[in-house]
């Protein structure tokens, strides 16, 4: 089954000063979510200019206590007892693409942890806003799905849509904010 979340937002910055804020986001004391962030790899095709990079992110599981005691006494192949989300932390990883010539930056995100009973993807891409060339225009499609807990699926999919709502709303408040403090007001039409 699996669930998707959508989410699209106009910036009133310029596409690099998005960016910027972009990539320094976290961690951040506004979302103690995100533990840290790394850069594994960084590159720049000389011929195009896009810079690519692979950043790992680990942050806090925030699965509900009682799912994980519900999920930690489920009983898979073999009878072996298995602790599917008694975990401290997940891990995410981020690939990007920044094309400064054509403003535009894709990205796309997966959970590393879980993989045998969940897949975590996002799609986002930061660009220039055909609205207004001094805009940044934000489009960003999450799905996860849940598969090989039973009936768990569905409450596990439910927590995680609302979670990736919330969270993502909040990841565009913390922009909103460090674009205010590293850039001043938002541009006007």
């Amino acid at each position: 089954m699996g669930v998707s979340v959508d989410v699209h937002q106009v910036y009133k910055y310029p596409f690099e000063q998005v960016v910027a804020s972009f990539l320094r986001k976290y961690p951040n004391p506004m979302d103690k979510n995100v533990i840290s962030v790394k850069i594994m790899e960084e590159k720049r095709d000389e011929s195009t200019g896009v810079i690519y990079r692979k950043r790992i992110a680990i942050c806090q599981n925030v699965v509900p206590e009682i799912l994980r005691k519900s999920l930690s006494t489920l009983v898979i192949l073999c009878w072996k007892k298995v602790s599917i989300l008694k975990v401290p932390n997940i891990q995410l990883e981020e690939e990007s693409w920044l094309n400064p010539r054509e403003r535009n930056m894709a990205i796309r995100s997966h959970c590393l942890t879980w993989t045998q009973y969940a897949s975590m993807k996002e799609e986002s891409v930061f660009r220039e806003s055909m609205e207004n060339p001094n805009w940044t225009e934000f489009i960003q499609r999450g799905r996860i799905s849940i598969t090989g807990v039973g009936f768990l699926n569905c409450v596990l999919e439910t927590f995680a849509s609302t979670f990736l709502r919330q969270g993502a709303q909040k990841g565009i408040r913390i922009m909103e904010m460090l674009l205010k403090e590293q850039c001043g007001a938002p541009l006007a039409e």
